[in-house]
């Protein structure tokens, strides 16, 4: 089956590097995550707690930069081409994914065969990643709330007693974790399911050849469109 090419248009090197910035933060908020509430090396205790502040500090600020950088930064929009336009209409309804959601569904579940239409983000892609920031966000919310220095701070404490106290408020921290490890499995998957290129590009900068789009007539160009294959 033919592919869409994966050029570095599509990624260009600040979005891979807040890519790694989250991979790694995520990856050290999770291990410090459970060693804090089930010490499994309880005499690194006090480091990991210093790990999981400083990462969750870290991926907060990145969360940040990549947002303003989606609206300064250029990418192309879709596989197969190196056309770039703003970032940020990657993120949003595109003429070459609009009203698919339903067929992407299917087409991960293994109940739709044909390629629904795509852009450089299927559409449960696009509504993953959009949610990405927010659960970020509450995500240091709960934390800090948990943190003895913020604790006490008048937006903290309305939250405390919102959810009726620190206990309610770690456990509501300590599912949300576990909200990104299913998140981490999903984004791997949904990255790959049709191969390893766009890995490749995001994290080794390894470009992959393969059918050329025209983001102006949406259509794929030259003689590899004539191919029934893909």
């Amino acid at each position: 089956m033919a592919h869409l090419a994966h050029y570095r248009e599509a990624h260009p090197l600040p979005f891979v590097i807040t890519h790694w910035v989250n991979l790694i933060c995520m990856i050290l908020l999770i291990i410090s995550g459970i060693n804090i509430h089930f010490p499994f090396l309880p005499a690194f205790e006090g480091v990991t707690r210093g790990i999981h502040m400083f990462c969750a500090f870290v991926i907060v600020i990145n969360c940040i930069v990549r947002i303003v950088l989606a609206f300064v930064v250029k990418s192309a929009p879709t596989g197969g081409t190196r056309k770039m336009e703003t970032d940020i209409k990657s993120w949003l309804p595109q003429a070459d994914n609009r009203h698919q959601a339903g067929a992407w569904v299917k087409y991960y579940l293994f109940l739709k065969k044909d390629h629904p239409l795509s852009a450089k983000l299927g559409v449960p892609q696009k509504i993953t990643y959009l949610l990405i920031p927010f659960l970020i966000i509450f995500m240091a919310y709960t934390g800090f709330c948990l943190w003895a220095p913020t604790m006490d701070a008048p937006l903290c404490v309305a939250g405390l007693n919102l959810v009726g106290g620190a206990m309610t408020m770690r456990i509501i921290h300590y599912f949300m974790m576990y909200v990104f490890i299913c998140f981490m499995f999903i984004h791997v998957y949904l990255a790959n399911v049709e191969g390893l290129s766009a890995s490749k590009l995001m994290l080794l900068r390894q470009e992959h050849g393969g059918l050329v789009y025209d983001p102006e007539t949406h259509a794929i160009v030259g003689e590899d469109a004539l191919d029934e294959t893909h």
